[in-house]
């Protein structure tokens, strides 16, 4: 397969290329941004769009701390945060000046259940907002959380506009210039004009090609790595790799009467082969995961590892059932249409095959596969989950009152004890109590299955000769674009 792909990539290279003209910096994605409102966006693409359009009230150190970005914060009280806004980063696209009203316009409209926010589940600690003046904001908790100021990481929005979703108007380093088409959007680096290209360019060999062509200057992972190991070979590219803290996953629907028994997702955890799906097809660009922190992460729990390869466990597990080679349990598995997902999806599919299931894959486009996960309708499917960094998410993925579109329990996991620990963690009054119930939640998660963790995949960047300064981040953002930087001709 891959000779006719370099075939393919000579084919069209040998005809050259002269230098392109003046144009925007380009980069060119696998997908295209689904919703830019931060209200309501949920995808990756969407979430890595927004954080250059948008301030938040807190960020995220290399260590996963929180730390100020629009504003400082004091603890007046153990339910009583405020938060006063900084000076720099306070000024929206459209001209006005961010203040208080707007950040708690943002805040209460996603807390409103009428605006059926997928975030609002994080934020329900929150009793009231007020606002003492223009850069002075009060929040009132239902009960203490010395996590708060972590879960304060929705982008603050003009409480005026209403269309967020097309047309943004953030204070982030990045203002939207237009958006031609679907997938193609232009954003204005508003500390110096430089407009940067988001264009999406579905398949991967397509992108690589246009790389090399000097048809775009930036791609960033949804690469098979055969393809990345053509592109460090040539003459005129970088290749930047980061070892990631995004979380592959196989999730399944506990409502549906197969894959909701343990038995049946244990036996698929034992009858993947995930050291040798990381050797030969990630060409060893991940580290196995067993949970959805990462381990050093600091409430992440570092005991855990997934399961082990055992395919005659998994064969007894499901003899139990009345299934086996001879007579295998069909189950549905939907992946999005990405090459690389697609061919894991089919080693997986032979991996399980041989223990006595039979996987009807089925591949779609991804705004078709996504609204199909959040819908609920499936049996079973591998997704990531990308950029986190508070352990809140465990609330939004796994307690009982988290099923959409109140959060993403999107497998309707629904375990009492799960939820106690949840809830024991939130009331915490220490970071050491907190890490302790959040390293037995993931434990008992690890157990229950309704995931099982695949890895959490290395993050690569690429880009041709054309441009300089972009770095890779750990959680996969496209924070990098602030610092991209076109190359002089002379120096090319």
């Amino acid at each position: 397969m891959w000779r006719s792909v370099w075939f393919l990539l000579f084919a069209l290279l040998v005809g050259g290329c002269s230098p392109p003209d003046a144009r925007p910096l380009r980069m060119a994605l696998a997908s295209a941004p689904g919703n830019l409102d931060p209200r309501f966006a949920t995808d990756a693409v969407s979430a890595r769009i927004i954080r250059l359009l948008y301030r938040t009230l807190v960020d995220f150190d290399e260590q996963f701390r929180p730390v100020p970005d629009l504003a400082d914060w004091k603890v007046v009280s153990p339910v009583h945060y405020r938060f006063t806004l900084r000076e720099l980063g306070r000024e929206f696209s459209n001209g006005r000046r961010l203040d208080s009203e707007d950040v708690a316009a943002t805040y209460r409209f996603v807390l409103d259940p009428v605006n059926a926010s997928p975030h609002r589940a994080n934020l329900q600690r929150i009793s009231r907002i007020e606002t003492p003046d223009v850069d002075t904001v009060d929040f009132h908790l239902d009960r203490p959380d010395p996590l708060f100021p972590g879960y304060l990481v929705i982008a603050i929005v003009p409480r005026e506009e209403a269309d967020l979703g097309h047309a943004p108007v953030g204070s982030g380093g990045f203002a939207l210039e237009s958006w031609p088409e679907e997938g193609r959007l232009r954003l204005r680096r508003r500390a110096d004009d430089v407009v940067v290209e988001l264009l999406t360019v579905k398949d991967p060999t397509v992108r690589a090609l246009k790389l090399l062509r000097g048809e775009v200057d930036l791609l960033q992972n949804d690469l098979p790595p055969e393809l990345v190991g053509y592109l460090r070979e040539q003459d005129g590219v970088a290749v930047e790799r980061r070892n990631g803290s995004n979380f592959s996953y196989l999730g399944f629907n506990l409502q549906d009467p197969w894959t909701g028994r343990r038995e049946v997702r244990e036996a698929v955890a034992k009858g993947i082969d995930r050291a040798a799906i990381v050797r030969y097809l990630l060409k060893g660009g991940a580290a196995f995961a067993g949970a959805l922190l990462p381990p050093d992460h600091w409430a992440g729990n570092p005991n855990l590892h997934g399961y082990d390869y055992d395919p005659d466990g998994a064969r007894r597990l499901l003899a139990g059932l009345g299934f086996g080679p001879e007579h295998p349990l069909t189950l549905s598995y939907k992946t999005s249409s990405d090459p690389l997902r697609l061919r894991i999806a089919t080693v997986i599919q032979a991996q399980l095959r041989q223990v006595g299931i039979e996987l009807d894959l089925r591949s779609y486009d991804w705004g078709t596969f996504y609204g199909d996960i959040k819908a609920g309708r499936f049996q079973m499917y591998s997704l990531a989950w990308v950029g986190i960094k508070t352990p809140d998410i465990l609330r939004y993925v796994f307690h009982s009152r988290s099923l959409p579109p109140e959060g993403a329990n999107r497998g309707r996991y629904r375990s009492a004890a799960a939820d106690a620990l949840i809830e024991s963690a939130e009331t915490a009054s220490t970071l050491e109590a907190q890490a302790s119930y959040y390293r037995q939640l993931q434990a008992l998660i690890h157990h229950d299955l309704p995931y099982v963790p695949l890895w959490y995949e290395d993050h690569v960047a690429i880009h041709g000769r054309s441009v300089t300064g972009f770095t890779v981040a750990r959680d996969g953002n496209y924070d990098g674009l602030n610092h991209l930087r076109p190359q002089s001709r002379e120096s090319l």
